[in-house]
């Protein structure tokens, strides 16, 4: 966990290059748990936290001993409904925040939430124990068979030295905490796209139809060349942001480049995969089906493709 952390909080004092090269290896051995969510939280509060709240949190985040999950996605009239009003007010020298969240990662296994809410004159970034009695929970079925829940918080009090950053300035690290997401969920993307054109190019080696390996016909090798094409993109993509980010040359439309190939390679080069494997594919008892699942899942996390263009589009003055 402590990789891109300093080493005074027990850290690794590592660069986003080291970081991305872990969540390659992550992606291919299809590692579960919430490593991205952690690591995006926890910088934040290296870079925005105060130093109390450094101190308290972060040497235990680096041991392992402490989840940290944001909480990014409001219900609107898209995306669920709305359970309980939005609403942070003072009282008592203590806000009182109150609204909902969906699709939480791994909500039942943290210790603290990051909460957006609407304050006075702006939205302001809150610390929550994930412990408080007010603070509901309820899972969300998805197609990953990953841990999502609906969060609702109802009139949960928060001390003022839980604020993150400054008060009502909270939307320049929120964009900074997607940005490390998508960056992340790239690299992931990308490890698992690796071992799923592995398990294609070794099926169709394997695999004889009319006497013959399925790999020596042309349709099936120039499956497996697009494949590595794919993923090639996304590699230069991830890496380049990665290395400009830890050279702190800014990234921006990096990132952005790289989850927009990340996330439509997702989808195109897994069910690639699973044709190339045939009904096998898509077998509970084989483990490419769990690839495919959590590539869709992977596609639309901190945002999709066309999300992710559109930034690309507006940086080039469109």
């Amino acid at each position: 966990m402590g990789v891109i952390f300093p080493k005074n909080y027990g850290g690794m004092a590592g660069n986003f290059l080291e970081l991305i090269f872990l969540l390659e290896e992550m992606g291919k051995a299809l590692v579960p748990g919430p490593f991205v969510y952690t690591t995006i939280a926890g910088y934040s509060l290296l870079r925005h936290g105060s130093e109390k709240q450094k101190e308290d949190i972060l040497p235990g985040l680096t041991r392992g001993e402490l989840i940290i999950i944001p909480c990014l996605i409001a219900p609107d009239a898209v995306r669920g409904v709305i359970k309980i009003k939005e609403d942070s007010s003072f009282k008592d020298d203590r806000y009182l925040l109150s609204g909902t969240r969906l699709f939480v990662p791994f909500a039942r296994s943290a210790d603290y939430f990051l909460f957006e809410s609407k304050t006075r004159d702006g939205t302001t970034l809150f610390l929550i124990g994930a412990e408080n009695p007010d603070i509901a929970l309820e899972s969300i079925d998805t197609l990953a068979s990953d841990k999502q829940c609906e969060l609702v918080l109802d009139r949960v009090p928060v001390s003022p030295s839980y604020v993150v950053g400054e008060k009502c300035k909270s939307g320049p690290i929120i964009k900074e905490m997607q940005l490390l997401g998508a960056l992340c969920e790239s690299a992931y993307i990308l490890g698992l796209l690796e071992k799923a054109l592995e398990m294609a190019v070794s099926h169709a080696k394997s695999r004889k139809q009319f006497g013959r390996p399925i790999g020596s016909f042309q349709a099936i090798q120039h499956q497996c060349a697009d494949m590595a094409t794919e993923i090639d993109k996304i590699k230069f993509l991830t890496y380049q942001a990665a290395w400009k980010l830890s050279e702190n040359i800014p990234a921006d439309k990096d990132i952005h480049m790289a989850k927009a190939k990340a996330s439509d390679a997702s989808r195109t080069v897994t069910i690639l995969s699973i044709k190339i494997h045939g009904g096998l594919g898509i077998s509970q008892e084989y483990d490419l089906q769990l690839y495919f699942r959590r590539a869709k899942a992977a596609e639309t996390a901190f945002g999709d493709g066309n999300a992710h263009r559109e930034f690309v589009a507006r940086s080039l003055g469109l």
